[in-house]
């Protein structure tokens, strides 16, 4: 694992303007909101050439609590190499706030080379040597269904719904991607990707605090190269991220509630789809809303537009039985509302093309070690899941951003699994708000 901070600098046409660092940001502003003097002549009473005694001096006059001025250093950029693809889903799910980007698994290494070792993931020295033995296993089905797939969109063109009139170059690619995108549930959760977060202070304290408090090994390692980074941005204010009693107690019963889960329910059979949707629109008494769900919706150009308030103060959670890994990894990436899953394996997916049969005993032994894991409580256990595992997964938002996802995730080039859920949750959707329909873009998925 690799942690690199990004230093950002302003381009050439932003030259003559104010010179501040992330903490000297924060202060001025903070000092801007005590004074009626205005930016310039705060500005004029910074030593920019001794900055931190600058951000002391007013830190001390303004009595600003950190976390009170940690969103004001603007984003800071991180990013971390060789992490797990279960690290990189948790940075998401924790970092709500954070603008970032995953690698995507049409261009990682599949291979047992890219996995951390055992003892550095937490895995049992005793289930090291199975643990290694599945990776390679999935690995080589991975390649064997690749190939396989990349064959099979060959010889039968139609199923890869190629655009009318595309070029060679073209269609090379999404005859790639259909075999990738299809092949990929066999790919270890412990794989290592990339990921770049930015956000500020403030958040990146949180982010760092609660993973200090997961039990994995990794997790604490990445917050110990995270704050150290930081630290070199912003001394101040990340100095209070440290792990906290409150958050390795819920760490603590988020796990311990999981592995109960995992245990009741762990299966590698295919898991049938369930789709739940409920949605909320009362409004107070005082404060009745006014606009219909079509006038907020007709006069958008597209998906990017801006919505009334009928559906912006609409709330909506939904939630599916069985989501994949695979799907997971990008639907928990959308930073509005909360997610959540327990992160369990009740059921394995894969795509029709794929014969089961033929992996028969790489799902029995998958589910024998995660099993095993779960029996000694071992929070490895999300080390042994392939991209397969179906787990629920459930998003609290409001409607407009629902109606976001649903038409992003079901739009041109969306992955044919996502897009199947979010026209589930869709239709669903739509049975409680009739008058959404006419004016939701539900897309087809084609291309991938």
């Amino acid at each position: 694992m690799k942690v690199t901070g990004l230093a950002l600098v302003p381009p050439p046409t932003a030259a003559d303007l104010p010179k501040v660092t992330p903490e000297l940001l924060a202060s001025v502003l903070a000092r801007y909101s005590r004074s009626n003097e205005g930016l310039a002549a705060i500005l004029a009473k910074v030593d920019v050439q001794n900055p931190d005694a600058s951000i002391d001096r007013i830190l001390k006059f303004v009595d600003y609590g950190h976390a009170s001025i940690g969103g004001l250093t603007g984003g800071l950029a991180v990013a971390l190499d060789g992490v797990s693809m279960w690290l990189a889903y948790k940075l998401f799910e924790i970092a709500q706030m954070a603008d970032g980007q995953e690698s995507s698994t049409r261009y990682i290494a599949m291979d047992a080379a890219n996995v951390s070792s055992a003892e550095e993931l937490g895995i049992p020295s005793d289930l090291g040597p199975s643990w290694r033995e599945l990776l390679a296993s999935a690995f080589a089905a991975y390649h064997s269904e690749y190939s396989h797939l990349d064959q099979l969109a060959g010889a039968e063109p139609q199923r890869v719904r190629y655009p009318a009139g595309a070029k060679a170059a073209v269609m090379t690619r999404l005859r790639k991607n259909y075999a990738l995108d299809r092949a990929r549930y066999f790919i270890p959760f412990a794989t290592h990707t990339n990921v770049g977060l930015v956000q500020t202070s403030r958040m990146w304290s949180q982010t760092v605090k609660h993973l200090a408090s997961l039990a994995q090994p990794e997790a604490r390692r990445a917050a110990d190269l995270i704050r150290e980074e930081l630290l070199r941005q912003s001394p101040r204010l990340l100095r209070h991220s440290q792990a906290d009693k409150s958050y390795e107690e819920q760490a603590r019963q988020e796990l311990a509630a999981s592995v109960a889960m995992g245990r009741e329910r762990l299966s590698a059979a295919p898991l049938a789809d369930e789709v739940w949707v409920e949605v909320a629109a009362a409004t107070p008494p005082w404060l009745g809303e006014t606009q219909s769900v079509a006038e907020s919706l007709r006069h958008r150009p597209n998906r990017y537009a801006q919505q009334g308030t009928a559906t912006r103060r609409m709330r909506v959670v939904f939630a599916w039985n069985n989501l994949a890994l695979a799907e997971l990894r990008d639907l928990n990436r959308h930073r509005t509302g909360h997610r959540y899953t327990p992160l369990i394996q009740a059921g394995f997916y894969l795509p029709p093309e794929i014969d089961r049969r033929n992996h028969a005993a790489l799902l029995e032994r998958q589910l024998a070690l995660t099993r095993e894991l779960l029996e000694r409580g071992s929070p490895a256990y999300v080390y042994s899941l392939l991209l397969g595992a179906q787990t629920p997964f459930e998003h609290s938002t409001h409607a407009d951003k629902f109606i976001y996802e649903a038409e992003l995730r079901t739009g041109m080039g969306s992955h044919f699994r996502y897009a199947e859920h979010l026209s589930a949750a869709l239709r669903a959707f739509c049975a409680r708000v009739p008058g959404a329909r006419e004016w939701i873009e539900e897309g087809t998925a084609e291309p991938e």
